[in-house]
């Protein structure tokens, strides 16, 4: 009665300090929360995704199987009245990650918290299962440990199954799509905007005056500024409905941070006191994010590699150019 009081009373009791009683409720209650967190993920891709939402659905299923097998026995041991104990009132105990931080996140990184998941399920019942003196408990609890270390790999041969041949691959493919769309398109258009349209103000600033503070603050205006008119842009002018471009939020924030980091990269330099060093410096940031812009348009835009370096590389030389020669003027 005073552990259960302690529970209800809000003080995070430690696993060790456990009863079975309380080790069963708290398997109860993590196999609910784990089901449901199945559930969602299967009823949140079941649109875009519907063959990994069977496979969600499978996993649910099981967690439910594992829950009912729990309570027969609870009820069987003690009585029908559940404690409320839960993976928070416990100091040492695993927790899940709310589900909002990794529905967004793409279905690869759904399915790598599934394996998570079955992992600190398994690790539970073995520590649970070592620390039980009730018979009948420790072999329950022990064949959970077993049906836990078994159902990644079940869920591994789930996705193979149902995910196997064309549905894998076009699943995979309309992630990496989205992907693209999302975040690595409106990234793009940010960094290729910040690099390459505050290369004239920058560097005509800095040949102009070459005053390495003024310089700085010219370029961190131009960065910031262009930075933040960018991300509103992509996220106003589209909210993904009909285009299926993702989020306009996430949209904006790739838009907006990667111009920002774009222009910043090379107006950094211009913190260090010398002209000529921080010029040097400057021109070297610019090379390498000339050809950060050229890899990934090959990589995640399949532009040919020569055509990429033909546009850009030509296109960021003309405009640094352009700066230092009206700045020299």
């Amino acid at each position: 009665m005073r552990s259960l009081l302690a529970t209800l009373g809000g003080a995070r009791r430690r696993f060790d300090s456990l009863s079975a009683q309380e080790i069963l409720a708290l398997a109860i209650a993590s196999e609910e929360e784990d089901g449901r967190i199945y559930a969602l993920y299967a009823s949140r891709l079941r649109e875009s995704y519907p063959a990994s939402a069977e496979v969600f659905d499978a996993m649910a299923a099981e967690e439910n199987d594992h829950r009912r097998r729990l309570i027969d026995l609870y009820r069987a041991r003690y009585s029908d009245l559940i404690l409320p104990i839960r993976r928070e009132h416990v100091a040492d105990f695993y927790w899940r990650k709310p589900v909002w931080l990794i529905e967004n996140l793409g279905l690869d990184r759904i399915r790598e918290e599934a394996r998570i998941m079955e992992r600190d399920a398994q690790a539970f019942y073995a520590a649970a299962a070592a620390r039980s003196t009730d018979a009948e408990v420790r072999r329950l609890l022990g064949d959970l440990e077993a049906a836990e270390a078994q159902h990644e790999k079940g869920a591994d041969a789930l996705i193979a199954d149902r995910l196997g041949g064309g549905a894998g691959a076009e699943e995979d493919s309309v992630a990496r799509r989205q992907f693209v769309l999302t975040w690595v398109q409106p990234g793009l258009a940010g960094l290729m905007d910040g690099s390459v349209s505050t290369l004239a103000p920058i560097f005509a600033t800095a040949f102009a005056t070459q005053d390495p503070w003024t310089t700085f603050l010219v370029g961190l205006s131009a960065s910031l500024g262009a930075g933040i008119s960018m991300g509103f842009t992509e996220a106003a002018h589209d909210d993904g409905k009909l285009s299926g471009r993702g989020a306009p939020w996430k949209r904006g924030l790739a838009s907006g941070v990667m111009t920002a980091i774009g222009g910043l990269g090379h107006a950094l330099p211009y913190l260090i006191p010398s002209f000529w060093t921080a010029t040097a410096i400057a021109l070297v940031v610019v090379f390498v994010e000339l050809w950060a812009i050229v890899w990934i348009q090959n990589r995640y835009m399949e532009t040919p590699i020569g055509r990429a370096m033909f546009q850009i590389l030509l296109g960021g030389g003309l405009v640094l150019a352009t700066g230092i020669l009206i700045g020299g003027a």
